[in-house]
């Protein structure tokens, strides 16, 4: 059980899934990121991505452009964990009208 524990604090929380799953589509920048994260602010964003960085589920490459910019983008190792967002959300989408949000 300590596994299931680890994997739950790890993809925990209101973004993480929807963080890694936008960026399951390519690379993206944060500003990009945030749009397509409804709802996210730019700090808990920073929050979760670093979190995210620090277990390798994403990648964060600096680019030296004017004005310079970060990119963030899935890892392989993070790959493992799309059948299972994948599986939440199509139970979303099947039993949506049934969950009950508080």
């Amino acid at each position: 059980m300590l596994a299931l524990r680890d994997a739950i604090e790890l993809l925990g929380g209101k973004w993480k899934i929807c963080i890694l799953r936008n960026l399951s589509f390519g690379e993206m920048r944060f500003k990009d990121l945030q749009q397509m994260v409804v709802g996210i602010s730019p700090k808990i964003l920073s929050k979760e991505l670093l979190h995210l960085e620090q277990n390798l589920l994403i990648t964060r490459t600096v680019n030296n452009t004017r004005p310079v910019t970060v990119s963030y983008a899935i890892t392989d190792h993070a790959l493992q964990t799309l059948p299972v967002i994948n599986a939440l959300l199509e139970f979303g989408l099947k039993h949506r009208k049934k969950i009950k949000t508080g």
